[in-house]
């Protein structure tokens, strides 16, 4: 494969990020937040937080809440109310791992 110019690069990068967005909220919407961050790491708000940092970087101003909107499809307590299930104490507490682990500092109070 020859070498990727930057355009084709972020172009490409971009298209994989809608695909994975596209996932999460029309294919799999079932999978829960708790179950992504104990396994790989991350979940839906971090996709969030990672694309309200990128407008920031990019001197846009966006909240939290507009950042969450964009990446759940709809107003986060919506989502909430519509998808999201409880978890078990064993989720609860491998959450407060992966989150210490990949985010740092305090899980948020359910």
């Amino acid at each position: 494969m020859e070498k990727l110019d930057p355009a084709t690069t972020e172009k490409l990068e971009a298209a994989a990020f809608r695909a994975l967005m596209h996932h999460l909220l029309e294919k799999r919407p079932d999978v829960q937040n708790i179950d992504l961050m104990n396994l790989a790491g991350f979940c839906r708000n971090c996709l969030s937080r990672w694309y309200n940092e990128a407008a920031t970087a990019e001197g846009i101003a966006m909240t939290k809440e507009e950042a969450r909107e964009i990446v759940y499809g709809m107003p986060y307590a919506d989502w909430v109310a519509q998808n999201q299930t409880a978890a078990d104490a064993a989720k609860k507490a491998a959450f407060e791992v992966a989150f210490r682990e990949n985010v740092g500092g305090e899980p948020p109070q359910s």
